[in-house]
């Protein structure tokens, strides 16, 4: 018998499929954006992952710059707070007729997020007293272990992600139980979504093969 040729021993070389460009918009220029710059570090997303500041920081203009720049981009997260925004609603809207542009929304305010790494809440936030609803977000969260200073310039945009790192599995718990018990309430706030962006930066940070 004829000996087999020893290319037809060999392996078939896995294929993967490129990684996909995607743009991520928030209006935060420092505490989330760079929280979300140092997630998708530590996730090693191998795809294009921008962290933007649009120039209109309204829920509104943010969605009109992804809807501007989303022909380079597979997908578009948009990453805004309820808050007090008066566009919110229209913003919502606008983004559902305009895929891939994604809306990441937190109620009241990406500070809730934070404090999910600390544990699960649904302890509704108003403004009251002459405060925001975000502003009490942020009493709570520094009243948690590390972070009385934050906000005050003494924690670092550039440090916060590695501070609360030990802490994101729990935080990602939390985020998906507090949003899932808001769908059923039909009482958004409060919730947030960016549990589904480090969803998205974990899935990225992999090869995805083509023959899987």
């Amino acid at each position: 018998m004829a000996a087999r040729k020893g290319s037809s021993f060999a392996r078939k070389r896995a294929t993967y499929r490129p990684q996909p460009r995607v743009l991520i918009l928030c209006e935060d220029k420092l505490s989330c954006r760079v929280y979300l710059e140092k997630a998708a570090q530590h996730f090693r997303c191998r795809a294009e992952v921008e962290v933007a500041h649009p120039d209109r920081t309204d829920p509104a203009g943010i969605v009109r710059t992804a809807k501007a720049r989303r022909s380079d981009y597979e997908d578009v997260y948009c990453v805004f707070d309820r808050d007090g925004h008066t566009s919110f609603d229209a913003a919502l809207a606008d983004a559902a007729k305009a895929p891939p542009v994604h809306v990441i929304t937190s109620y009241p305010c990406y500070e809730f997020w934070l404090l999910l790494h600390f544990g699960f809440s649904r302890k509704p936030y108003a403004a009251a007293g002459g405060r925001s609803a975000a502003d009490r977000v942020i009493s709570d969260l520094r009243a948690q272990h590390g972070m009385a200073d934050y906000g005050k310039g003494a924690i670092q945009a550039a440090e916060l992600f590695a501070l609360l790192q030990d802490r994101l599995g729990r935080a990602r718990v939390h985020a998906h139980n507090v949003l899932t018990a808001a769908q059923a309430e039909n009482e958004p706030n409060p919730s947030t979504k960016l549990h589904t962006l480090m969803d998205l930066f974990e899935l990225l940070g992999g090869p995805v093969r083509l023959d899987a």
